[in-house]
């Protein structure tokens, strides 16, 4: 437990004094909720009415798929997990101090958002920030191990950045962060439904802001803590110590299961 400990210490304070770290944990997201704040308010004044929602969402995707990918593949291609298991450090702990240290940071990023949107742009704050606490914490579950999985499977730097982006891109794109989940047209409605950020957003809705939203924002806690967890999971299943073993116990398409979740809430409706 010490080890596991000081591991964890080791890795938050990395993410404070890493400057690629510092920056998606803290400096972009913030950045970028303040440019939202001053010129997405003056186009679309309805935007306020959900802006603390997706600002956070927006600052959990960027910690989780810009930020966990990379160091995980760039260790791996280095021989540094090749040194931990020398170590006996185990897998389980090499895939979840990342995610809790990122969700730790996220927490305090969410703090600030929370606490100052309505100062600064008179933005409606939750009416149950408890559930809204409970969807933070499902949505950082679920973005934070598919970011590790997207490290896992990832053969180098470059296709970490195509995967992110992947993720990254549609989820701010069809999530309903910027605009209404209604708008989408029914095809690319359901396309959303396979990104966490969507149902992120549907729970913040029904659950914290007293907004409409597309199905029970119950079952959309529901997938997200389940495929967060499915991420893990296949995370330590398919984990590689070394770049130069090509050997996993499955293959990288079982990835895929991490959707069955979303899949089987679009089945349900």
């Amino acid at each position: 437990m010490s080890a596991f400990i000081h591991h964890f210490s080791f890795e938050f304070r990395t993410g404070i004094r890493n400057k690629t770290l510092l920056l998606m944990n803290y400096l972009f997201p913030l950045g970028f909720y303040l440019m939202m704040g001053f010129v997405m308010g003056g186009i679309n004044p309805t935007f306020v009415d959900t802006m603390i929602p997706a600002m956070v969402i927006f600052a959990v995707l960027a910690a989780t798929f810009l930020g966990i990918p990379d160091p995980l593949v760039n260790a791996r291609e280095n021989g540094i997990f090749r040194s931990y298991k020398i170590n006996g450090i185990p897998a389980l702990s090499i895939l979840v101090i990342p995610v809790l240290t990122t969700i730790v940071h996220l927490f305090f990023v969410s703090l600030i958002i929370a606490g100052s949107a309505s100062l600064l742009f008179n933005a409606p704050g939750a009416e149950n920030w408890l559930t809204f606490a409970l969807t933070f914490f499902a949505l950082a579950i679920a973005c934070a191990g598919l970011g590790v999985l997207i490290g896992v499977i990832s053969p180098n730097s470059r296709q970490t950045v195509l995967w992110a982006q992947l993720f990254f891109i549609p989820s701010i794109l069809l999530s309903g962060i910027m605009f209404p989940y209604s708008l989408l047209p029914d095809i690319a409605g359901k396309i959303a439904q396979l990104l966490p950020a969507t149902h992120a957003m549907n729970a913040f809705n029904g659950l914290s802001m007293g907004l409409v939203n597309f199905i029970n924002p119950w079952i959309s806690i529901a997938v997200l803590i389940s495929s967060g967890l499915l991420a893990l999971g296949l995370s330590i299943f398919l984990f590689s110590w070394d770049s130069r073993n090509t050997k996993r116990r499955g293959p990288i398409w079982l990835a895929l299961i991490v959707f069955l979740p979303n899949i089987i809430a679009i089945l349900l409706q």
